[in-house]
């Protein structure tokens, strides 16, 4: 059974060296159409006909630490960002 088309969101930990690793595990994942990258909120957007358990799994296998995106996440980064906004700001 083929799965249709979905789009997969992903909090994924890493730091600029692990994008690369990131893009080729996921091009040997067969089903995968289009990858974009977030880097400074780590937010991997992942589209295409793969199951999107076997797209965690691969990521996993090659070290990196990954779940699905969710709203907290959006809460968080928007906290984040606000706290060292007014950190900075503090101390300069």
């Amino acid at each position: 059974m083929r799965l249709g088309l979905q789009t997969i969101e992903l909090k994924v930990e890493m730091v600029a060296i692990h994008e690369k690793r990131l893009r080729k595990c996921l091009s040997k994942v067969r089903g995968i159409e289009k990858v974009e990258v977030d880097g400074s909120i780590q937010k991997v957007v992942v589209t295409g006909y793969a199951n999107r358990n076997k797209i965690l799994k691969a990521l996993r296998r090659v070290g990196l630490r990954v779940e699905f995106w969710s709203p907290h996440n959006e809460i968080l980064n928007a906290y984040a960002s606000a706290s060292l906004m007014i950190n900075n700001f503090i101390f300069f």
